[in-house]
């Protein structure tokens, strides 16, 4: 279970919307997304059925992997499901940055109050963003777009935690 997480909005206004997955859902979702990638060995193919899955069995509007792309020290558009995506995340700039700079998950309840969110897709009012450690650096981050504003609590990051784990533990071990 994560430890910190870093809201980029007034945690007084995070709600409980009525999309919110609950625990049995999450579960099952996990045990899903888990059995997804056990056996395949190619990153790529992991991440998009695992963004697929989630795509497919949530509201999101938008769901997928950053790379870190090291040489030009950029986060690189991964396998995502949804509406197309910037393709090259900045140091310094969004929501994802911010979780590939401090290493913790991001929970913005309104994007539109969020000084320097990189606005992809103008539906999207809220975000969620878990970065993906390898050997104490960030590798990529996993990102999560609503368009409903608060979508997002700590129960999404715990909920996820199995998935980000199984990434993180399997990231070196995968072909690129």
């Amino acid at each position: 279970m994560r430890q910190y997480v870093r809201y980029l909005c007034d945690s007084d206004t995070i709600d409980q919307p009525d999309m919110q997955l609950n625990e049995e859902t999450y579960k099952t979702l996990m045990q899903q997304c888990l059995s997804l990638i056990e056996g395949e060995p190619n990153r790529m193919a992991n991440m998009a059925n695992l963004a697929a899955a989630l795509s497919n069995a949530t509201d999101w509007h938008w769901v997928g992997f950053y790379l870190l792309d090291e040489r030009r020290d950029e986060l690189v558009l991964g396998p995502f499901q949804g509406p197309v995506a910037c393709t090259r995340l900045f140091r310094g700039k969004g929501v994802c940055a911010e979780a590939w700079e401090t290493g913790l998950p991001q929970i913005v309840g309104n994007v539109h109050e969020y000084k320097g969110h990189v606005a992809c897709s103008a539906a999207t009012n809220a975000e969620l963003v878990l970065p993906i450690r390898v050997q104490g650096r960030v590798v990529a981050v996993f990102d999560v777009d609503s368009v409903h504003f608060n979508a997002f609590s700590v129960f999404d990051v715990n909920a996820l935690e199995p998935m980000i784990s199984a990434l993180e533990n399997s990231w070196n071990l995968w072909e690129s």
